[in-house]
């Protein structure tokens, strides 16, 4: 069904989302039209709105997930990233896709007190009061509790000059901000009263680490490039400058999937970032091995995306992304994003080890520079065909083939 879809127009991609029944009638007219954000519902996501920024929304294809084949809706402006997750998907979809693990979805809030007068003393009462103060936080959100979310557990640390109290709440398909942040200012003065302490501040925490999920895949590849695959990650390990472009490089499509589905995608990355220096030191959050004859990958991350709540579904696009995905709930998101960066993570790091990171830029970078230097339409194509072969390209190449092209 997508076979070479990126030769195909934007309307027969569509055409297909349709007849694939990823989309309803309704997405089918609003892609089709190219309908973007209104500036009436965009004055209300923000304040002092002036107008609205596009970036281009498409999709990613041959994703084979547990079993199940997705597209993937992607919201970004860099060039290759698309192309680059459908062919990494595919080469791991021949060799049975990805498989995924989530335990829990628990996200973590938190209150922080100073001047503490009896700071073990403090620790000794919290603990004897946990089953108190859950209960009073459950309390203040009957409606979480009634769909079978909730407060799970309560925990007390002291963090330097700090008593920390930890609110572990599943929030169900939601981020749950609104719905920590209410418990914590339930509970807050009551542990400060029972204390005998000053409160800093409350709020929910997006280190999501009871969110973990995993994704993993393993394929068949030629032996001289999963071994450098290999090498290539124990670098990331070894070099903090390479670490952070390697994450980069996932992160290229979990932000483009957070973003197309309206979550808050630098929740997420913040989130994600510190747990790649969990043990003290900044490292590749992906880990690939070749073992008998075959290359493994895995990626483990907190993922703290939901599937309700936010501005989820109330941009059109957000909606629309959710339709393409099969209307998944938060855990099932969570598992399709670890994917997608896993596919991204392991494109870039195959054409660094092989022909180069910039060969696969290549054509979409003299489109990109053609459509700077004023090329029409009918012209870019005419100029990528010429400079298809140079091994580096400038503006000013593009401008002089384009001269040429308009004698």
């Amino acid at each position: 069904m997508w076979k070479d879809s990126y030769k195909k127009t934007r309307l027969e991609r569509i055409e297909l989302l349709k007849e694939g029944k990823y989309i309803d009638d309704k997405d089918y007219e609003y892609l089709k039209n190219s309908e973007v954000l209104s500036d009436d519902l965009a004055d209300k996501f923000i304040e002092n709105q002036i107008s609205v920024y596009g970036i281009p929304f498409g999709i990613a294809t041959n994703f084979l997930i547990d079993g199940k084949e997705y597209v993937i809706p992607m919201a970004i402006e860099e060039p290759s990233v698309i192309a680059a997750s459908c062919n990494a998907a595919k080469i791991i979809k021949a060799s049975g896709g990805f498989k995924t693990s989530l335990d829990e979805r628990i996200m973590t809030g938190h209150i922080s007190y100073y001047n503490v007068k009896n700071i073990d003393g403090a620790v000794n009462i919290i603990n004897s009061m946990k089953e108190e103060l859950i209960k009073l936080a459950n309390d203040s959100q009957p409606n979480l509790i009634e769909l079978g979310g909730g407060a799970q557990s309560l925990e007390v640390d002291i963090k330097d000059e700090f008593l920390v109290v930890y609110l572990h709440v599943n929030t169900l398909d939601a981020m749950g901000a609104n719905s920590i942040n209410t418990m914590l200012e339930v509970i807050a003065p009551i542990i400060q009263e029972k204390i005998s302490a000053e409160k800093l501040m409350s709020i929910i925490s997006n280190y999501s680490t009871h969110s973990l999920v995993v994704a993993e895949c393993e394929l068949d590849i030629e032996e001289k490039i999963g071994k450098k695959i290999e090498m290539a990650c124990r670098f990331a390990n070894s070099d903090v400058y390479r670490a952070v472009t390697n994450n980069k490089g996932i992160f290229n499509g979990i932000d483009a999937l957070a973003l197309a589905t309206g979550n808050d995608w630098r929740a997420i990355e913040a989130g994600i970032h510190a747990y790649a220096a969990r043990n003290g030191k900044y490292m590749s959050l992906s880990e690939w091995k070749y073992e008998n004859g075959k290359l493994y990958g895995r990626l483990e991350i907190p993922m703290a995306i939901a599937s309700f709540g936010g501005s989820i579904k109330i941009n059109e696009i957000s909606k629309i992304s959710f339709d393409i995905l099969g209307n998944p709930d938060a855990k099932t998101l969570a598992r399709i994003t670890a994917c997608v960066g896993l596919a991204q993570n392991f494109a870039a790091l195959r054409a660094l080890v092989t022909v180069g990171i910039q060969k696969g830029h290549m054509k979409l970078q003299i489109k990109s520079f053609a459509i700077y230097a004023g090329a029409k339409l009918e012209e870019i194509d005419l100029i990528t065909e010429k400079l298809k072969n140079a091994k580096h390209i400038t503006i000013e190449d593009v401008k002089k083939v384009l001269l040429e092209i308009r004698k």
